[in-house]
């Protein structure tokens, strides 16, 4: 408590102290008493704030440092991924950068929020027990508030968490091809909450990544092209197996479709038979995301060399 005005504080005597500096330079006693609540108290809250602020602004700089990937390194791995897996395919060339970009971004953006909120929390107690608050009930009452808002925004905290493990993980990234359920298409952007898509059509899906359940990723690892070629009821079977497999290596050890396979193309032989024919199944292990390019191309070769063989269907291609 300040002393009465008609009682001289015993602190005005006692020197290094602030109030027996401020009555020095006033000689006013109620000044000096009150010089802990007047100067000792804002100057500690300041230091405790500068202090929060420069840790705060160092380890974001930290943090920048081992996320960011100028665009000019070459699509250099960030040090913060460099730990971490990585299920990038090589065939996505320069999209892999862009991939990295954002996934060390946005694992960047939840460390910043993370030290901003514990530095400037601890700020927050420490000032708050400089002003002789008791943080007993106040602690308490913020539970009870946390409960209720977690409860509130259940949905977004499963997005956010989802999204964080999909980038920690690997899952999938910018330039992969996808199937996660409710969209079949092309990765464009993964962020905390949203995961962009954009399918065969053009069209543009927002999928929330804690909607998310199972992910097809048709661009890890590697791929297979799968061709099935339909021949008539009264074809020589074995004759035809023996042109497929001819025409399938000729094509293969051809560019551009040679830059695209892994092993060479094998006929497994009967796939199916239909009321209207018999189906022929053609298969070749290829680079990620490169199956429907070379299924084409090898679908194509395949028909020419049974229609220059005199192989007739009445069917059209799987």
């Amino acid at each position: 408590m300040t002393p009465l005005l008609n009682e001289a504080p015993e602190c005005i005597n006692q020197p290094g102290t602030w109030c027996y500096q401020v009555f020095q330079i006033t000689h006013n006693e109620w000044l000096a008493a009150s010089a802990n609540w007047l100067i000792a108290k804002p100057l500690r809250i300041i230091l405790i704030l500068l202090v929060a602020l420069i840790i705060r602004f160092l380890l974001h700089k930290l943090i920048d440092r081992v996320t960011t990937m100028p665009r000019s390194n070459g699509g250099k791995m960030p040090t913060i991924l460099r730990p971490l897996r990585e299920r990038a395919p090589d065939i996505l060339g320069p999209v892999v950068a862009e991939r990295r970009r954002q996934r060390a971004k946005t694992i960047g953006s939840v460390l910043k929020s993370l030290t901003s909120f514990v530095v400037l929390g601890l700020a927050a107690i420490y000032i708050l027990g400089e002003l002789g608050i008791n943080l007993g009930p106040l602690l308490a009452s913020a539970g009870v508030v946390g409960i209720a808002l977690a409860f509130g925004a259940q949905n977004l905290v499963k997005d956010f968490l989802s999204g964080m493990f999909m980038m920690l993980e690997d899952q999938y990234g910018v330039g992969d091809v996808v199937d996660i359920g409710p969209a079949t298409g092309t990765v464009e952007s993964v962020g905390l909450r949203i995961t962009t898509i954009r399918d065969v059509k053009g069209t543009v899906w927002y999928v929330r990544n804690g909607e998310v359940t199972r992910v097809g990723n048709s661009s890890q690892g590697y791929a297979i092209a799968l061709v099935d070629v339909p021949l008539s009821y009264n074809a020589d079977v074995e004759r035809a197996t023996a042109v497929l497999t001819e025409a399938a290596h000729t094509a293969a050890a051809t560019e551009p479709l040679s830059v695209d396979l892994l092993e060479e193309p094998e006929v497994l032989g009967v796939e199916k038979v239909t009321p209207e024919s018999i189906e022929l199944r053609l298969t070749v292990k290829v680079r990620p995301g490169r199956q429907w390019a070379v299924q084409r191309q090898l679908r194509a070769a395949c028909l020419t060399a049974l229609e220059e063989a005199g192989f007739l269907s009445t069917a059209t291609t799987a």
